[in-house]
């Protein structure tokens, strides 16, 4: 079983071909301090904010705002809502569904027009966007400044990603192309049955029955065995995440399933190949599969690499 499996992680490792599918762009891809600006007009629509469990989401204000007049649908499924004058940090707790759509309301002290603004969280299985500035006055011309220049070095990010997909697929397939792209880079591919060790929280979409961890030279990989979990929906993962005890994500560069995963049919392999900075990631991560519409997840903790 090693030996067979280990020969298709090589191939994944290099191009994922087949049935591969590229990590789903994140909702909250982008700058890393997102600025919204208000206007006057009543019409103006709701903003969209992607929020996740356990993950702080601070909005900074430029007006003072009425801690009366905040109003949060769901409150509930929040585990701290810190409202101040300019500022309000927002971290939803494990009750707060993937998918759900609730509904922010902030009114300002002043009365000036725009009197509030209604912000929509989104949530997401993993992904929230950490910062959001909100301007109900004209932005002086140092944020646009920064804007910009955080937008080259997100351009910058994105032609070198490009260049390296591009070298990637010239690559030949196989041992070879896994040579010629650095993969292995002399060491090969470790190996690790990191089955016993891994935990499941409950309610997932599919249950997981062995869970194989993978290491080159900068690369790493999971593959995970699952089966029907009793759900009547199949179910397949077009998004990943794998992050560690210290909130370091490591970047997904694709996410590959062998079939959907359904009642009454054989289980299917889940391969998450990610890229690593250093040599060999340290300590334990979380990985967390979701589906198309994200509302259906499959989470596995103490994940560990050779």
């Amino acid at each position: 079983m090693h030996h067979s499996v280990s020969a298709v992680l090589l191939s994944l490792l290099l191009s994922g071909a087949g049935a591969a599918l590229a990590q789903s762009p994140s909702s909250t891809v982008g700058l890393s301090v997102r600025r919204i600006e208000l206007v006057s007009d009543d019409a103006q629509p709701a903003v969209e904010v992607a929020v996740s469990p356990g993950l702080s989401t601070v909005f900074l204000f430029d007006s003072e705002a009425s801690r009366e007049g905040l109003m949060l649908e769901g409150r509930e499924r929040f585990a701290m809502v810190d409202a101040g004058l300019n500022t309000l940090r927002l971290i939803p707790s494990e009750k707060i569904s993937a998918g759900e759509r609730l509904k922010l309301t902030v009114r300002f002290r002043d009365g000036a027009a725009p009197a509030s603004a209604t912000i929509v969280l989104v949530a997401h299985p993993a992904r929230s966007e950490a910062l959001i500035e909100v301007y109900r006055r004209k932005r002086g011309i140092e944020t646009y400044q920064e804007e910009v220049r955080q937008a080259r070095l997100e351009a910058e990010q994105y032609k070198e990603e490009n260049a390296r997909l591009r070298a990637e697929r010239s690559a030949p397939d196989g041992v070879t192309g896994l040579i010629a792209t650095s993969v292995l880079d002399g060491r090969g591919i470790d190996f690790r049955d990191v089955t016993q060790g891994v935990s499941q929280a409950p309610g997932g979409a599919a249950a997981k029955q062995w869970v194989y961890a993978y290491r080159a030279a900068r690369r790493v990989a999971v593959e995970v065995f699952l089966v029907s979990g009793g759900d009547a929906q199949p179910w397949t993962a077009v998004g990943a995440m794998l992050r560690g005890k210290a909130n370091e994500e490591l970047k997904v560069i694709q996410v590959w399933q062998s079939g959907p995963v359904a009642p009454g049919s054989d289980g299917q392999r889940v391969v998450v190949e990610a890229e690593v900075a250093s040599e060999s990631p340290r300590g334990s991560f979380t990985l967390k599969l979701w589906d198309a519409d994200m509302r259906r997840t499959v989470t596995l903790g103490n994940v560990t690499f050779p």
